[in-house]
């Protein structure tokens, strides 16, 4: 199984992706056949800062749950009920 084809099961998801040039958390938008589309969090304000179009042979780690991304979404979920 091709690492795309695993991501394609995580869309929507919040992450961690570590590409040739950066890594940063966000959440999964899209997953194509040689890209993916990424929104990177700014993590300081828990504010979506950018969206990341990334090659997919560039990608080099996915780290989908973990104290770090568990924190972020604990974060998130607080501000949404606050709005």
């Amino acid at each position: 199984m091709r690492l795309v084809e695993k991501l394609k099961e995580f869309e929507n998801q919040y992450m961690f992706i570590r590409w040739a040039t950066g890594g940063e958390y966000g959440k999964l938008v899209f997953v194509g056949d040689d890209f993916i589309e990424f929104d990177v969090i700014n993590v300081d304000t828990m504010e979506y800062s950018e969206t990341v179009l990334i090659h997919s042979p560039l990608i080099l780690e996915v780290c989908i749950g973990g104290s770090d991304v568990a924190r972020i979404l604990a974060e998130l979920s607080s501000k949404i009920s606050m709005e």
